[in-house]
């Protein structure tokens, strides 16, 4: 885990919806933090592999955080738990 992971899922936490990379990376450079495009199209898959975020059905990749995530972000999961 990353600092980057920790603000991409508390950011997905915060909005309450499914957002895509460049959505991610858009808000991140709306709110000035430099979180860049690389970065989160690397580290997605990582947490999603780590059943942190998933990947919504349809058109597009959008991705919301999920139960496990939550838990994460509330301390509630300890980062041993977690496969990187």
């Amino acid at each position: 885990m990353t600092g980057s992971d920790d603000r991409i899922l508390e950011f997905l936490a915060e909005s309450g919806a499914a957002h895509n990379f460049q959505g991610i990376v858009n808000n991140f450079a709306d709110n000035g933090e430099d979180i860049s495009y690389s970065t989160v199209k690397r580290r997605i898959p990582k947490l999603v592999d780590a059943g942190l975020i998933r990947e919504i059905e349809g058109k597009g990749r959008y991705y919301a955080i999920t139960d496990r995530g939550r838990a994460y972000l509330a301390g509630e999961l300890d980062v041993e738990e977690i496969d990187d």
